[in-house]
């Protein structure tokens, strides 16, 4: 019976692991798992009635109290309304008319806009699925090699966990009781990285072997530049004006991470719901003004077209607001579970548990992180972000930011390498199978051609780049930490 008791904590561990893998929803396995060992802590002698009372009070101050939260259902809404208001297929459209001559300009389109979501919304199964709705029939028509066009698609999706603003970096950042803007400041140079990375493979590949992503045979002359510019400012201007009012609002300190996901949100049904509306209602003005149109008939059919766009945006507004909840209900179910589970897992003693066995190794600092990332990457194969950041984060990040790397990142540094590091190897999770999430999203959305052994084929390369910015973060700190060093001393 001691032995048991003494080992509680890995019992309450190890239950967990065997309910995930039953499929039963993640939030009710964590909250009832922390719940249950709680009622066997007390029966056991090892906890008192009043420490089951800690671990509600703690899901509130925690969670539902924390102010560094409330940017979750901003930013998420924020990336609803740019998907469904159609503001990324004008992006592609754009993107796709500057690259078409650029041997796999398609693909090296997509990755951009990949980018440019992943600033815009965070959010990456939309990302994802959108991108496989606007280019993978196109890509395919093309004749693009269909691995090479699924691992694109899927690995573009993934930035926007990394790239700020990310949901997955402002609950890291709360977990470590760290600063949001600063964990966004040192996201950036990693995530551009990263996507440096991909474009890089897609020119490599394009070059090398151009069966895999034939080059466009049609081009528009010196006559078109005109339209192209058009075309460019209309589709891009506007989303990087967006995406400046967010990032910049908190690089340069005009406001606060909570602040900017107001802005961003504010911004999205501006441009969604104003911004976008006029201007094409203005260039259909324009249009038919240049070709003589019939005036009385002309803006009778753009106002008409207009007043039916204004009943979509509508419709628009009321499923975003909709997903937007259930989005923000289903991560915020889960950080209240994880919290449950996490202050049960303490109270009975786990902490110390895993840190005196930590000790007792005597690992070096680089084989203990060595051992955390090889962990966190493992559980990726099974388990989403969320899940292996609220269980692992909590854990392994008092051990890890206790441990001295010397001159090669300083202790006020060492959490946000980490966490950088940390969350380049979550990203890895959305594509590594049997579990990827955006293996799946795709596939679900991919035409019929399209076989689950593309996808995986497909996503190979791109998992090996991830591991390569890992390995080039961990070797470099100042890859991450040298916008926060420029922006805050």
């Amino acid at each position: 019976m001691s032995t048991f008791i003494e080992f509680l904590p890995l019992f309450m561990f190890a239950t967990m692991a065997m309910l995930l893998f039953s499929g039963f929803p993640v939030a009710f396995v964590l909250g009832g798992v922390g719940v249950a060992f709680g009622l066997i802590g007390v029966l056991t002698g090892e906890l008192i009635p009043i420490q089951l009372y800690s671990i509600t009070q703690r899901m509130w101050s925690g969670a539902a109290e924390n102010l560094t939260l409330t940017t979750v259902p901003l930013f998420v809404f924020m990336g609803v309304v740019l998907e469904k208001a159609g503001v990324a297929k004008d992006m592609l459209a754009s993107l796709n008319r500057a690259l078409e001559r650029v041997p796999g300009g398609l693909a090296l389109s997509v990755t951009l806009l990949g980018i440019i979501l992943a600033a815009a919304t965070g959010i990456v199964g939309a990302s994802v699925v959108m991108l496989s709705l606007l280019a993978m029939p196109v890509m395919l028509e093309k004749r693009y090699s269909p691995a090479l066009a699924s691992g694109t698609i899927a690995a573009s999706g993934t930035l926007g966990i990394l790239i700020p603003p990310s949901i997955m970096l402002v609950i890291i950042a709360d977990l470590l009781s760290r600063s949001v803007g600063t964990m966004f400041m040192a996201a950036f140079g990693p995530g551009l990285l990263l996507g440096v990375l991909y474009l890089v493979f897609i020119l490599g590949v394009s070059v090398f072997a151009p069966g895999a992503a034939p080059a466009a045979r049609s081009g528009h002359g010196s006559k078109d530049l005109g339209r192209l510019i058009v075309t460019l400012l209309v589709g891009l201007v506007p989303a990087f004006l967006l995406i400046f009012c967010v990032l910049g609002s908190i690089l340069f300190g005009w406001a606060t991470p909570t602040e900017s996901a107001g802005i961003g949100a504010g911004g999205a049904l501006l441009l969604a719901f104003v911004v976008r509306p006029v201007i094409y209602t203005a260039l259909s003005y324009t249009r038919f003004a240049i070709e003589g149109a019939a005036a009385n008939a002309a803006k009778g059919g753009a106002l008409s077209r207009f007043a039916a766009e204004n009943r979509g945006w509508w419709r628009i507004f009321l499923d975003s607001i909709r997903e937007s909840a259930l989005t923000t209900g289903m991560i915020f179910m889960i950080i209240l579970a994880a919290t449950a589970f996490a202050l049960t897992f303490r109270l009975l003693g786990g902490e110390h548990l895993v840190t005196d066995y930590v000790i007792a190794l005597e690992l070096s600092p680089w084989h203990l992180l060595a051992i955390v990332l090889v962990l966190v990457f493992v559980l990726g194969f099974f388990f989403d972000w969320i899940e292996i950041t609220l269980i692992v984060l909590p854990v392994f990040a008092p051990i890890m930011l206790a441990q001295d790397f010397g001159e090669h990142v300083s202790p006020q540094d060492l959490p946000y390498w980490f966490a950088i590091m940390l969350a380049i190897n979550l990203q890895t999770s959305f594509m590594t199978p049997p579990m990827g999430p955006s293996l799946f999203y795709l596939k679900a959305v991919a035409p019929p051609e399209v076989r689950l052994g593309h996808v995986y084929r497909g996503i190979i390369p791109f998992v090996v780049l991830q591991l390569i910015a890992l390995m080039l973060v961990m070797a470099f700190p100042e890859i991450a930490m040298w916008i926060p060093h420029a922006m805050l001393d």
